[in-house]
């Protein structure tokens, strides 16, 4: 089997537009959330989101724009980074032993949405000629692989909020395995059309606006929750051979060691203390790691009953008393939930809190709840922790869990 070590980082979140802004405004507790400025907003009970602030303009021309939703765009602008950061020579490498793996909850949404308005609402036919290909789940995928020319497997993975965790796991697998050399993975969502908006709402697990301050209404593990924000945004990574890496002087963000899996089967958006804590063992058994090896988790922390009571739950079974010695980070608080984006923006911000010493906070946790009683990092940044081992945690409805453990390269 073979190490794999992360040689780029490429975000656009909400938090910033790059890994070093994203990572130095959730170090600082800066949230991202707030109210939506569209004409369509007072038809939403709570017209919430974390926005990303893009200029698809300043990265694309026209003509290729008109190929691509906003999805894609995010997608594509953070795989530059990566692989920019990994000073990766895609131009003199086997093409066909690097992989694309996309994570993606809702593909292009916002051309769903936009085709529907022309379709009933407009009572048009005249449908936009490119809205297949920008509307499908795999093209944000589809578009990397072709923007580098890279031939080796092209895959989209969609399950839910876990999508990005899983496409990472995935390649991790294949490159372990020796089946590929490099691998571009990561997530991407921009879930904020009017028609996602609403029928979100309509499942009731969204944040009622917090009527002081818009910006703190996702309190996760804070007995005053009222559900998540959404949020959109793009993070991927380069996975890459370890030797492969080490021999071409690569910087190594950390090595990725664990993968687990596992699906919650009682329902379909209840999750189950005993599938979520099956694929933290899951992970640490891939990553021949004891659980007291844990340094800190970035937890899936949606702030949502249901979630956070059933994460705490699922984290003592796996650890037991030792779970009172782990801090736990809930960065959704400020960066919002980013479905299927979300793993692989939380696994950014933790590779980058390990490789700087730092537990990142939960944000707007103002009231200790009885069935969440863990140390949840409250409200301010610890520096100078050494962290040399890291999980992280992405659950997702239809039952999808999957969880990373990651070690520093040091």
């Amino acid at each position: 089997m073979r190490r794999v070590a992360v040689t780029g980082i490429g975000v656009i979140s909400p938090l910033g537009g790059s890994a070093a802004e994203s990572f130095a405004n959730a170090t600082a507790g800066h949230s991202a959330i707030g109210r939506i400025e569209e004409p369509w907003c007072k038809r939403l009970v709570s017209p919430l989101a974390a926005c990303v602030n893009f200029r698809a303009d300043e990265h694309f021309a026209a003509p290729k724009l008109r190929m691509l939703d906003r999805v894609s765009q995010i997608a594509i602008v953070a795989a530059r980074q990566a692989v920019d950061a990994a000073r990766l020579d895609i131009a003199n490498a086997d093409p066909q032993r690097i992989g694309v793996f996309v994570g993606t909850a809702m593909g292009g949404s916002q051309t769903t949405d936009d085709g529907y308005e022309t379709l009933y609402a407009e009572q048009s036919d005249r449908i936009k000629p490119f809205t297949i290909l920008m509307g499908m789940t795999n093209a944000a995928a589809a578009w990397i692989g072709i923007e580098y020319g890279v031939t080796g497997p092209n895959l989209t993975y969609s399950t839910a909020c876990s999508s990005s965790a899983v496409s990472i796991g995935e390649a991790w697998l294949r490159l372990r395995n020796g089946d590929l050399d490099v691998a571009i993975a990561g997530g991407a969502e921009a879930p904020l059309s009017f028609g996602a908006l609403k029928a979100w709402e309509a499942l009731h697990t969204l944040a009622s606006e917090d009527p002081n301050d818009a910006s703190t209404s996702c309190k996760p593990f804070s007995r005053n929750r009222s559900g998540m924000v959404l949020g959109e945004g793009a993070a991927i990574v380069v996975l890459e051979d370890w030797e492969r890496a080490i021999k071409r002087g690569a910087t190594i963000h950390g090595e990725l060691t664990g993968y687990g899996v596992t699906t919650d089967v009682s329902h379909i958006t209840q999750p189950t203390v005993a599938g979520q804590a099956a694929a933290m063992r899951a992970a640490l058994h891939a990553a021949t790691c004891a659980p007291e090896s844990i340094d800190t988790i970035n937890a899936h922390g949606t702030g949502t009953q249901a979630n956070d009571t059933v994460e705490t739950a699922a984290i003592k079974q796996v650890f037991g008393e030792d779970a009172y010695r782990i801090p736990i980070s809930a960065t959704k608080a400020i960066h919002g939930h980013l479905l299927g984006a979300s793993g692989a923006l939380e696994l950014a911000l933790s590779l980058l809190a390990m490789q700087n010493d730092v537990l990142l906070p939960t944000m707007h946790l103002e009231l200790t709840a009885d069935d969440c009683d863990l140390d949840y990092v409250p409200n301010c940044a610890r520096r100078g922790v050494r962290i040399n081992t890291v999980m992280s945690n992405s659950f997702a409805f239809g039952g999808t869990n999957a969880v990373l453990v990651a070690r520093s390269a040091r």
